[in-house]
């Protein structure tokens, strides 16, 4: 008996160590258990110790169970190993970067290097014929692409990369000078095993989705013509060649996410094209458009429709994230400007320069139809952008002069109600539209001032140039109210807006360029009643115009309007400028002859004082500081100017009759404010001088 209780309690301490094993086990994967396996354990070692602790008088115990069965049923993920931690992968140090990429690179252009020196040395010390020269670097080269692979299955991807991209550049090399140096091989041999190599290189890209063996390959493709560049011009085949290396590109990049060797492509294709035109296109001058006009056409309209392609609704199966950029953006500008400019080329080149401005507009209609079936509304969006810049460009294409300026300036206000209402439709911001319809207003500002100061025309007062200002008036009055309107929800309606005020005081400015820049008061022309100062008080009416509109802004409430008291100022003190030296400037007229400058010089210092005293009336009347002091300035100017020149060569009268009204107009200001008419003082201080 006594055996058998050293038997159960030997039990029991197993069981017991097993128990603080499985709490152990419990307190690692707290996550895992709830408490339910503590509870079982406990619970078996309860109902095994019992029986041991009854008195002597009980039953023998029955025979011990086998250990397992003693032992709870714990869950096998509880006593398996603990899975292991995982942390984030930091990025890469500077020092793995210098080593893996850089120093690969480095190495890679060193062995080219070395090998290249090695040939030389070889071939001028006639070691080796030139058969065995191109086998030996074909064998090299063949050997490294194989022998690639073997680091590749080892993980050794980057290096396996670079091991190829050198075995291919042997590889080109050698066949270039089996075709070039040695001839031994036909151009046609020659060509195919470079195709051949090419599409090795793009086959392993696909197979292993490696994108730096795609470009390599990319690279190679378009270095073929150079290398069997034999000076003649083979117009057909080398387009046919870069069309076929750019078919492959675009197929490639439909089904994978390898959009970045999109501009590659189209940077080779471009610069081949450039290339063989300056060298090789026949020019002409006089409707000379040839078998050799229409083949080079074709072959722009060919490269241009494949790169149009990549953009269109389900034509990339994979995304990618530079996809947002490369495919609806650069690609369309680029080649936007690559076909207008190539088509552009040889067209004026052929000498049908009368049909360009049919050209941009037939791409502006061809861009209008691409936009309907683009991918995003990005690709969409900059396919209309592009439409509207080659009907601008058709413009001075096709019309000159006024009607240059009147088409642009009608445009931007058609891109800008096209914007507002594309975003109040669809709530998507019209960036783009709204930048073009800014470039057609500057375009025809730009046009209406080189007009109107080089070919200004003011022998009558109704001409060219006084209709196309006042229709940059009307387009930039458009412009504000679309910007102004409380219905718009667009962003930045308030710089647009005090953009539009700005310029139209831009041209009242132009209106009165003319009069105020004229040179002296000798100039010979009849006062008050000459076509300049007509057009000058046109000018001058825009002015006041902009200036009372935006007044009444600058009083409604909202973002928009928080600039317009600040143009409103400048507008009014431009238009007191103005206005003082476009009559300043008729007043001389009356007395231009050379002996009356002194009654000139008064007759302006009457004037002066005169505007002056209708301006200061005029802040009083409107309780307006900002008018009073710009009244009070020119009172202290004209003040000067009385002191110091004009007394100088008046006559006592003059004198007397000119000092005697400064004196009474400075007395009735005087009297005015002594008065405080405008409540400035404070109260107090009034009725103390009332009492006194």
């Amino acid at each position: 008996m006594a055996a058998d209780d050293g038997a159960g309690f030997g039990q029991v301490d197993e069981l017991a160590a097993l128990a603080a094993r499985v709490e152990q086990l419990e307190r690692q994967v707290a996550e895992l258990s709830q408490g339910k396996i503590q509870q079982d354990v406990h619970a078996v070692t309860l109902r095994q110790v019992q029986p041991v602790t009854e008195k002597a008088s009980v039953p023998p115990p029955p025979p011990p169970l086998p250990l397992s069965a003693m032992l709870p049923v714990i869950p096998e993920r509880v006593l398996a190993d603990p899975p292991p931690l995982s942390f984030p992968e930091e990025a890469q140090s500077l020092e793995s970067r210098l080593g893996s990429q850089v120093f690969n690179m480095i190495g890679i252009f060193a062995i080219i290097i070395g090998t290249s020196w090695f040939l030389k040395l070889a071939i001028e010390r006639g070691w080796i014929g030139r058969e065995a020269r191109v086998l030996i670097g074909l064998a090299a080269g063949t050997g490294l692409v194989l022998w690639s692979e073997s680091f590749r299955r080892k993980g050794m991807s980057a290096f396996s990369y670079s091991l190829k991209a050198i075995g291919s550049a042997v590889l080109y090399l050698s066949l270039w000078a089996a075709f070039q140096l040695y001839h031994l091989l036909p151009a046609s041999v020659a060509l195919v095993a470079m195709v051949l190599v090419t599409a090795w290189n793009g086959f392993m890209a696909w197979s292993q989705d490696a994108e730096l063996l795609a470009a390599y390959g990319l690279l190679g493709g378009f270095l073929t013509p150079l290398l069997l560049s034999t000076g003649g011009n083979h117009e057909g085949f080398l387009f046919t060649y870069v069309g076929a290396i750019d078919l492959a590109t675009i197929l490639l990049v439909r089904y994978k996410p390898w959009r970045r060797l999109l501009l590659p492509a189209f940077a080779g294709t471009v610069a081949y094209f450039v290339g063989w035109y300056a060298e090789f296109f026949h020019r002409g001058f006089i409707n000379v458009w040839s078998a050799e006009s229409s083949e080079t056409a074709c072959f722009v309209a060919l490269f241009f429709l494949m790169f149009a392609a990549v953009s269109m609704r389900g034509f990339c199966v994979q995304e990618a994230d530079d996809a947002a950029v490369i495919v609806p953006v650069l690609v369309p500008l680029a080649n936007a400007a690559w076909v207008s400019l190539a088509l552009y080329s040889v067209m004026q080149d052929s000498g049908l320069h009368s049909s360009l401005a049919w050209l941009m507009v037939a791409l502006a209609a061809l861009y209008l139809g691409l936009m309907r079936v683009q991918a995003t509304a990005v690709a969409s969006a900059m396919h209309l952008a592009c439409a509207v810049v080659f009907l601008t460009i058709a413009i001075p294409l096709k019309a000159s002069g006024h009607t240059l300026t009147t088409a642009w300036l009608v445009e931007g206000l058609v891109l800008y109600w096209a914007a507002t209402r594309v975003e109040s439709e669809s709530g998507a911001p019209a960036t783009m539209l709204s930048v073009l319809s800014l470039g057609g207003y500057c375009l025809g500002l730009l046009s209406l001032a080189f007009h109107w100061v080089w070919f200004g025309d003011f022998t009558d007062f109704f001409n060219a140039n006084l209709g196309a200002a006042l229709v940059a008036v009307g387009a930039l009055a458009g412009l504000a109210w679309l910007a102004s309107n409380g219905e718009s929800k667009r962003q930045g309606n308030a710089t647009t807006l005090l953009a539009a005020l700005g310029a139209i005081d831009f041209v009242g400015a132009l209106l009165t360029w003319r009069e105020i820049t004229a040179t002296g008061y000798e100039a010979q022309h009849t006062a008050f009643a000459n076509a300049e100062f007509a057009t000058a008080v046109v000018g001058l009416a825009i002015f006041a115009g902009v200036a009372w509109a935006a007044k009444r802004l600058s009083d409604l409430e909202g973002e928009v309007f928080a600039g317009c008291a600040t143009i409103a100022g400048v507008t009014f003190v431009l238009f007191n400028l103005l206005t003082i030296l476009s009559i300043d400037r008729e007043i001389g007229a009356l007395w231009s002859r050379s002996d009356a400058q002194l009654q000139r010089s008064l007759a302006i210092s009457g004037f002066l004082m005169l505007y002056g005293a209708v301006l200061l009336a005029a802040g009083f009347w409107k309780r307006t500081p900002f008018v009073r002091w710009q009244a009070l300035l020119l009172l202290v100017f004209t003040i000067g100017k009385v002191f110091f020149y004009d007394i100088s060569g008046l006559s006592q009268g003059y004198r007397v009759a000119s000092f005697m009204a400064l004196g009474a107009l400075l007395m009735g200001i005087s009297y005015a404010y002594q008065k405080d008419w405008l409540g400035l003082r404070p109260a107090t201080q009034n009725q103390s001088e009332r009492t006194q």
